[in-house]
C-alpha cells in the first residue's frame, strides 16, 4: 500500500545533528618533558661535582676555588698593610674585605675585629708586628742616609713569628759582590735592626738567600765562597757576627742556615737582585 501523502501544512522531520569528540588517549601534554629534562640536567651536574672531588687533589681544589673567586685576590692587595715597610697605611688599619664588619689585617694573616687575642687586647702579634714597624720607622728616619733604605726592608708575619726581610735591588747589596763581607750602608742597617729588637726576649733565627747567579770560586782573599750554599750560609752567619757586635746576646740565636737560590722572593725570576736577603726571625 502506498504511503499517506502529506498534506501541505505538514513539517519535515528535524534534522538530528550529533557532535562526537575524540580524545587520544594517554596524552597529558609536553610540560613533564620540559620537567624532567631540568632533573636530568641537575642530576648530572651533581654526579659530575662528585667525580671532580674525588678526582682532584685538595691543591687543585684550592686553585678552583681561587679561579671563581678573582676580586678577593685584587681586595686582598688593596686592603690594609704596606706594599714595603713604610709605603702604605698602618699595618692594623681596617681593610676592605666584603664582610659585616671590616676587619684588621696584615700582608699575611687576617683578624676578625670581634675575636679575641687581637688588637683590643694590647697583647697580639699584630700589635707587636704595628710597634715594631714604627720604631723601625723612627730609627731609619734618623739619618739621609737610612732614611734611604727604608725600601729594603720588609717586616711580614709567619707562623713560626716576625720576619724581617733586608733585600737587595739595584742600588744596594747587603754584601760585596761575591763575598761574605757586609757593606758600610748594610753595617749601619743593622746596627738599627740589632737596637730594634735588642730588648726583645725571643729567639733569633737567620737565614741567608741568594739568586741563581753562579759565579767563579774568588782568590782566596776576599772571601768569596765556592757555590750558592756556602754564600748564602757564610752571609748568615756574617749578619749573626755583626749583630753580637751590635749588642744581641749570643743565646738568642736559635738557627743559622744557608738555602741557595732554592727560596727565591720572585719565582719568575730568580736572577733578580731582590731575591738576595737576608731574613731574620723573631721567634714566638
Amino acid at each position: 500500500m502506498a504511503p499517506p501523502k502529506k498534506g501541505k501544512n505538514e513539517l519535515p522531520p528535524p534534522i538530528i545533528v550529533k557532535k562526537v569528540t575524540i580524545v587520544a588517549g594517554g596524552h597529558h601534554g609536553g610540560a613533564w618533558k620540559v620537567a624532567y629534562a631540568d632533573f636530568v640536567t641537575a642530576m648530572m651536574a651533581f654526579f659530575l661535582l662528585l667525580w671532580l672531588l674525588g678526582a682532584t687533589t685538595e691543591k687543585q681544589r684550592k686553585g678552583i676555588a681561587d679561579y671563581f673567586t678573582p676580586t678577593l685576590v685584587k681586595l686582598r692587595q688593596e686592603s690594609a698593610g704596606s706594599n714595603g715597610l713604610l709605603g702604605g697605611s698602618s699595618i692594623t688599619d681596617v681593610d676592605n674585605y666584603p664582610n659585616r664588619k671590616g676587619q684588621t689585617g696584615t700582608k699575611s694573616m687576617t683578624i676578625p675585629r670581634d675575636t679575641t687575642g687581637g688588637p683590643k687586647e694590647g697583647g697580639s702579634k699584630v700589635k707587636r708586628v704595628a710597634q715594631l714597624e714604627q720604631k723601625l720607622k723612627e730609627k731609619l728616619s734618623a739619618s739621609e742616609r737610612m732614611r734611604r733604605l727604608n725600601q729594603i726592608v720588609k717586616l711580614s708575619m709567619t707562623p713560626e713569628g716576625i720576619r724581617i726581610d733586608l733585600m737587595d735591588n739595584a742600588d744596594f747589596s747587603m754584601f760585596e759582590l761575591g763575598t761574605t763581607i757586609l757593606t758600610p750602608d748594610a753595617v749601619q742597617l743593622l746596627r738599627v735592626i740589632a737596637q730594634t729588637v735588642g730588648d726583645d726576649a725571643t729567639g733569633l733565627s737567620i737565614r741567608g738567600h741568594t739568586d741563581a747567579l753562579q759565579y767563579k770560586r774568588g782568590d782566596g782573599i776576599t772571601g768569596s765562597a765556592t757555590n750558592n750554599w756556602s754564600l748564602s750560609a757564610g752571609r748568615a752567619e756574617a749578619t749573626r757576627q755583626a749583630l753580637i757586635r751590635d749588642g744581641i746576646s749570643e743565646p738568642r740565636f736559635r738557627r743559622i742556615e744557608g738555602v741557595s737560590d732554592r727560596e727565591p722572593l720572585l719565582p719568575d725570576d730568580p736572577t733578580d737582585p731582590r731575591n738576595r736577603r737576608i731574613s731574620i726571625l723573631l721567634m714566638d
